[in-house]
């Protein structure tokens, strides 16, 4: 009762002072204090910046996400702290480490009974809410609304859990369908307070099945192999034993559909989702034309692997041509519904992905292409447009800065740091480093557990599990990871500067696992 008398005694004095500073000739306007922002934050899944015009990408164009980084900033060393989907969605809400928010793995069960940061933005004023992706296996406080994909979700006519645990399919392609139901909930929120709003898309995630309007959008395009396409992994031991090749872990039925069983269970289950009207088309592209063009072509060895290349290239553009499709129409819904002026909106995705560099798809590991994640962000008055970002930014820090944002007060818990100095221009006392752990091993893809330090210009892990080993990589002379420098002639003092730096961050986050790790005997 007490605080309550306060803050009304506060209002009060600061209500009679604007009247008295209106009577006396002052518009309302310069004394009013500016309303706080609304946020929507887009997160994809697997969507990497190499396919990203706005980072340089000539694989394909998108204007929209190229949009919301000319019009507010782009960050360019946006790193994760552990990358793989679930994880990152977890460290987004807590702000936190996947050690301390005990979400390590995928499909596992995210704690509801911890912290999370939109708690605050409620405590705040705000409204919550997450539609689509989510992946935590669970239904987490924090959010006034919910209306998200069980896992992964599927392409057409997905299913959606909301807020009370009731499930309900929706049909159409899986990208519509969650920017109209996030339009549709700003439709019908409360428009007496700000709002948090995450939308959560499952593009552009394995196995990729574009919207019917996207199919064979880049069939008359060549992609030109990665550099290190056909990488040896000299040097780099477990790079050589991981099992997430083009060539030998891309399923040609199950992946890029050639002669997909279109009734079956588990994998290929979405086709049982069809509608006679969406399948047509579908079984015409791939089995009438795709099957039938592998069919004759009867490849084997170099020829093969550069065919499931170029077939998963252009499935996954064309799934990203819906992505970034919808991100327009939900940016063409704020200018529309007058909410753009005062709405910052985000877009990233959970982690980065390969597109063939070192042979590889999927993400896992601490080497750049999967490590960094697309970051931009738009706040018209306060971010100058046209801002570049090149300072480490981990996704520990997105929590805090978005509180920050929203002049919400961060609490303990959270171990990242606002970064909303770095979209104002200032780089003064920002550190030049995170940290990062990935442990999901041995399944799927094989990629041994390993933890380390990302600088601004050095990469050092340490390896455990099957094989206890470390590695080092200068960015800035190698940016592929392709030569380990550990052990070699001349870096001995840069070595011992990194392990230095790389057990403060250890013992600064308490990854009590790492420490033990790290103080073992090779």
């Amino acid at each position: 009762m007490k605080k309550k008398f306060v803050y009304s005694i506060t209002g009060l004095l600061l209500g009679l002072a604007l009247l008295a500073m209106i009577g006396h000739g002052t518009k309302k306007e310069e004394v009013a204090p500016p309303a706080k922002p609304n946020i929507i934050f887009i997160i994809s899944d697997d969507h990497t910046s190499q396919a990203i015009s706005a980072y340089g990408s000539k694989l394909a164009k998108t204007p929209n996400i190229d949009r919301i980084a000319r019009e507010g900033a782009i960050l360019y060393n946006n790193v994760v702290a552990n990358s793989i989907c679930g994880p990152s969605r977890a460290t987004l809400l807590t702000g936190q480490f996947s050690h301390r928010n005990d979400y390590k793995f995928n499909e596992k069960v995210f704690d509801i009974n911890q912290p999370v940061f939109t708690e605050e933005l409620q405590k705040n004023g705000y409204q919550t809410a997450w539609v689509g992706k989510m992946h935590l296996g669970s239904l987490p406080h924090g959010f006034d609304y919910l209306n998200i994909l069980p896992g992964h979700g599927s392409y057409y006519n997905s299913d959606f859990v909301d807020s009370n645990n009731k499930t309900t399919r929706r049909m159409g392609y899986v990208t519509d369908v969650v920017t109209s139901l996030s339009t549709d909930w700003l439709d019908h929120r409360d428009a007496s307070k700000p709002f948090f709003l995450v939308v959560g898309h499952k593009a552009t995630h394995r196995e990729w099945l574009p919207a019917i309007e996207d199919l064979g959008a880049y069939d008359n395009v060549t992609f030109p192999l990665p550099a290190t396409f056909y990488d040896k992994y000299e040097g780099r031991t477990a790079a050589q034993k991981q099992d997430m090749s083009i060539d030998k872990t891309m399923i040609l039925k199950n992946d890029l559909k050639v002669h997909a069983d279109y009734d079956a269970k588990g994998a290929m289950a979405s086709y049982n989702r069809f509608t006679a009207e969406q399948k047509k088309p579908f079984y015409e592209y791939y089995e009438n034309k795709i099957s039938k063009e592998f069919d004759e072509k009867k490849l084997s060895g170099k020829a093969l692997v550069e065919w499931k290349y170029q077939r998963y290239m252009k499935d996954y553009l064309s799934v990203a041509n819906s992505l970034d499709r919808n991100i327009g129409k939900l940016l063409d819904y704020l200018d529309k519904s007058g909410l753009a002026k005062n709405t910052i909106v985000v877009y990233t995705s959970d982690q980065g992905f390969y597109l063939g560099e070192h042979g590889w798809f999927d993400k896992r590991w601490i080497y750049e292409e999967s490590l960094k994640t697309p970051f931009v962000i738009r706040y018209p008055g306060v971010i100058k447009p046209g801002s570049q970002v090149r300072q480490v930014v981990s996704n520990v820090d997105w929590a805090p800065t978005l509180l920050n944002l929203t002049g919400t007060a961060i609490p303990d818990y959270i171990q990242g740091e606002s970064f909303l100095p770095l979209l104002k221009g200032s780089t003064k006392g920002w550190r030049d480093q995170a940290y990062y752990h990935y442990y999901e091993y041995p399944q799927p893809h094989h990629v041994a557990p390993h933890f380390g330090l990302r600088t601004d210009r050095y990469t050092l892990a340490r390896f455990y599990g099957p094989d206890d080993f470390w590695e080092l990589y200068d960015i800035q002379k190698d940016p592929q990871n392709l030569k380990n420098l550990y052990g070699a002639k001349g870096y001995e003092a840069i070595t011992a500067s990194l392990k230095t730096k790389l057990k403060e961050q250890i013992v600064k986050y308490k990854d009590d696992e790492a420490l033990k790790l790290f103080e073992s005997k090779l």
